[in-house]
């Protein structure tokens, strides 16, 4: 109960209900009026907003029309000529232009078999890889794939360009083989998509050791630690990397009898990368 409220007196009688009150005879037609619900009232427009209305198309009129007479007095304005003097060239050489360090194209629009890792000192040259001078066309980089005719047609959409390559091999059975593949980029960015496809194929294997290469932003090198196995053949170990840089998609590929220590892989993804 509220602090300030009343308390009652218990001696206090109850008040009295008043005596009830006979309604007044109701005629028959003002009974029926009364049935009826009063119909609800529609919100008038108010005659100010009707005043406002009228005065703002008013002034609408009266200042396009005035607008036309000033402008019916003007002297008409004198256009420029379309025909300009020639302006005073600058004089002097141009800007040097930029220098491989400040512009990864010149590097890249080079002999891109220049920025391949070198092979080691003492390694035995691939010689799986042909007599194609260290370059790989559209046609051979397909045949790299287990489906060539729709890996050609995919290269051909991603705007192929050229590929560099170069491999070694070491004793019996250590090999490498090195890749820089270059895309065009007119319409996408293929060498990004192009590491991206790498980096999905290498995580579906299983038993699978991976590391973010540094100072290539996704660049990941693996190892597969499960070897591939076959009657009558060796175990072969596998480790990859990939990563991109502008237009170029990087691909390394080790395969040794034994398993690959991650230093290998590594250490031969952060050299080839620093020469992009």
């Amino acid at each position: 109960m509220p602090e300030d409220a009343p308390v009652a007196d218990p001696g206090a009688r109850l008040p009295v209900e008043p005596a009830p009150v006979e309604p007044a005879p109701v005629e028959p037609a003002q009974a029926a009026e009364a049935d009826v619900p009063a119909e609800p009232r529609v919100r008038r427009r108010g005659r100010t907003a009707l005043l406002i209305a009228t005065a703002a198309v008013i002034g609408l009129v009266a200042g396009t029309c005035t607008g036309f007479v000033v402008q019916a007095d003007r002297e008409p304005t004198q256009l420029a000529p379309l025909s300009q003097p020639a302006v005073a060239q600058a004089k002097g050489d141009g800007p040097e232009p930029l220098s491989a360090a400040q512009d990864h194209r010149v590097k890249t629009d080079g002999d891109l078999r220049k920025l391949l890792v070198p092979r080691p000192k003492g390694a035995k040259a691939a010689d799986w890889l042909g007599d194609d001078d260290g370059w790989m066309d559209i046609g051979s980089y397909a045949e790299s794939y287990e489906k060539p005719a729709g890996a050609f047609r995919e290269l051909i959409s991603d705007e192929y360009r050229r590929a560099a390559v170069t491999g070694w091999s070491s004793g019996s059975t250590y090999t490498v083989e090195v890749r820089l593949v270059q895309f065009r980029q007119e319409e996408k960015l293929a060498a990004a998509d192009a590491a991206e496809e790498g980096h999905y194929w290498a995580g579906r294997k299983s038993d699978t050791s991976d590391w973010p290469v540094p100072g290539t932003g996704d660049g990941v090198a693996y190892v597969h630690n499960k070897p591939d196995t076959k009657p009558g053949y060796l175990p072969l170990y596998e480790a990859e990397a990939h990563a991109w840089r502008g237009d170029v998609a990087m691909e390394i590929w080790v395969y040794d009898s034994k398993p690959i220590p991650k230093a290998k892989i590594m250490d031969l993804a952060e050299r080839q990368m620093e020469r992009l």
